[in-house]
């Protein structure tokens, strides 16, 4: 069965209608219990990203890194976290996934503890891009899980609890990462997340029951997972280098960007013809919600992955202040994506609305972004957490519910592969972001900072080179020309973000609303199961009063062979 259309999920599909089972698939015990060890297994892996973001700067400068290279560090997690989220996605509706989110957590944090073992920044951005690859599955699976086992009707208040904890690893990431800096080194950041996932790897043994799924003749799809993958690096490779290494018009532009073109080109054509075995299932995209919830999440992953995590720049070097205060004036942003997420989840729950909970979501993070756009390096931190709280409250009613929304148009089959896809986008819209954001920044940075110098009769080496600068070496007025040029480079990141954050509005305004489902994607297996089951019972019993008809035919057919054909064909056709 294929992804279904809004008007027959609304009016027949299984997330709406169905023969009603003799008992809940889970307790609502049961449902707690198996959450935990969801929401403990995504604090691990939000908990290994996170713990850094605060520590970056300090840590590219310890490694000798440049600005370059700073953006690099999160674009390569970025880039196997967007290629690796179908692959983990399309495994789930094929496999086991209980053992699939243990793989993906073991792979996360055993490649965020050898990151701490980086001697170089080179090391660093490899073992960060195998992170990637475990927080793809992470990505993917966590939402899935929470769809087998919670009815769409009941997700927004579990989403909400997804939220919450996000926002308490994001926020207590930062600010344990910074400690753990300031008071021991950078290289413990890595390393703080290995007790956590024994324990999450332990209580998702224990509490999460998930019926045998058959993989049913399906395979993976390495070419297109392979055409993907060369197609957004080739784009992240031109976005990384364009505007230093070349011109963005220039030879090198066209020949990445073409080839990009093309390979992309060559996936889809690949994906067409593999129909529902495709990494990236094409006649998804005739779902209108699918297709409008896709175009959101770019718009999502830009304004927030490709602006907030240049976030920590503007406090260390425009602010001045150390890696434990960014992580601490993270703390708005966070706390409004935390109270946001839960109070919404809650509301959609006790409603079944979700629609313009998600426009005003998007209003916010526009609001947000162009307020964040403003700022400048002598912008006191007051009024840059209430921007960021805007900011965060936008976010915590988006996320979340732009999956919800999907969800409660596919079919039972295809939510692993669905929910990957908008994880996807949304991702690689973040990457994009990251790596042009960061050439926006970086060029910006580049040429104010040159203009600065040049005003003072300063040699441009003092600021620091191509590296991130250490603000508290600087002498007084090169420091203030590096300050302003930070402060005025992050706020033109917001701004450039701040009209892709409307295109979601536009989405979420496009959005046809459907009704809720109300059961879970365990109960919808298990009424195909029991009705499969009665339709082989039925077969069978069919198949043994033919065979009874028959043995008694058989004598009469030889002693009256006249009146033999009409009787057992008839039976057989009304059979």
């Amino acid at each position: 069965m294929t992804t279904t259309s809004e008007a027959t999920v609304a009016e027949g599909s299984p997330s709406s209608t169905g023969r009603a089972t003799e008992k809940p698939a889970m307790t609502r015990r049961e449902t707690l219990e198996a959450m935990s060890g969801i929401l403990l297994g995504m604090f691990v892996a939000l908990l290994a990203t996170s713990v850094v973001s605060s520590s970056l700067p300090r840590i590219v400068s310890e490694l000798d890194g440049s600005g370059s290279s700073y953006t690099w560090v999160v674009t390569a997690t970025l880039l196997t976290t967007t290629i690796a989220t179908p692959i983990w996605g399309k495994l789930a509706d094929m496999t086991n996934r209980k053992l699939l989110i243990q793989v993906a957590m073991v792979i996360a944090v055993l490649s965020a503890a050898a990151a701490g073992l980086s001697q170089n920044v080179g090391e660093l951005i490899v073992f960060r891009a195998f992170q990637g690859i475990g927080a793809g599955g992470l990505t993917a699976l966590g939402t899935v899980l929470i769809a087998d086992i919670v009815s769409p009707r009941e997700r927004g208040k579990y989403m909400g609890l997804m939220g919450g904890v996000m926002g308490i690893s994001m926020v207590g990431g930062p600010i344990l990462g910074g400690v753990l800096t300031d008071s021991v080194g950078w290289r413990w950041d890595f390393f703080v997340g290995l007790p956590f996932a024994v324990i999450a790897i332990a209580v998702l043994q224990k509490t999460l029951h998930l019926p045998k799924r058959s993989r049913g003749g399906a395979r993976i799809d390495y070419w297109g997972a392979s055409l993907i993958a060369a197609g957004v690096a080739l784009l992240l490779l031109w976005v990384t280098f364009a505007g230093t290494n070349y011109d963005w018009l220039s030879w090198q532009t066209f020949a990445m960007v073409g080839g990009a073109l093309v390979l992309l080109a060559v996936a889809v054509v690949v994906e067409q013809r593999l129909g529902t075995q495709a990494i990236i299932p094409m006649h998804l995209f005739k779902n209108r919600t699918f297709v409008l919830a896709v175009i959101a999440s770019i718009a999502v992953g830009v304004a927030m992955f490709g602006s907030t995590v240049f976030l920590s720049q503007y406090i260390q070097i425009a602010k001045g202040r150390t890696p434990t205060e960014s992580g601490l004036l993270t703390i708005p942003m966070v706390a409004g994506m935390l109270l946001s997420s839960i109070v919404v989840g809650n509301l959609i729950a006790r409603t079944g609305r979700y629609k313009y909970f998600m426009v005003a979501g998007g209003a916010l993070l526009t609001t947000g972004l162009l307020l964040m756009s403003t700022i400048d390096y002598q912008t006191s931190f007051v009024t840059v957490g209430i921007f960021l709280a805007i900011l965060g409250i936008g976010v915590g009613m988006l996320m979340q519910n732009l999956v919800l929304a999907v969800q409660n148009t596919l079919d039972v089959h295809e939510v692993g592969s669905g929910t990957a896809t908008v994880a996807f986008f949304r991702t690689l819209g973040g990457t994009i972001g990251v790596s042009v954001l960061g050439a926006a920044l970086t060029t910006k940075v580049t040429d104010q900072i040159s203009s600065g110098l040049a005003k003072l009769g300063v040699d441009a080496g003092l600021s620091g080179g191509g590296t991130l600068p250490e603000v508290d070496k600087l002498p007084g007025p090169v420091r203030t020309v590096v300050e302003q040029a930070y402060g005025d480079g992050v706020a033109h990141v917001f701004l450039i973000a701040a009209p892709l954050a409307l295109v979601t509005v536009i989405a979420c305004l496009l959005l046809k609303e459907i009704p809720l489902g109300t059961k879970s994607g365990v109960e919808l297996l298990q009424e195909e199961n029991d009705a499969a089951g009665e339709l082989s019972a039925a077969g069978a019993e069919h198949r043994a009063e033919l065979d009874t008809a028959m043995s008694v035919v058989a004598p009469v057919s030889s002693e009256e062979p006249d009146e033999v054909p009409a009787g057992p064909a008839q039976g057989t056709h009304r059979g």
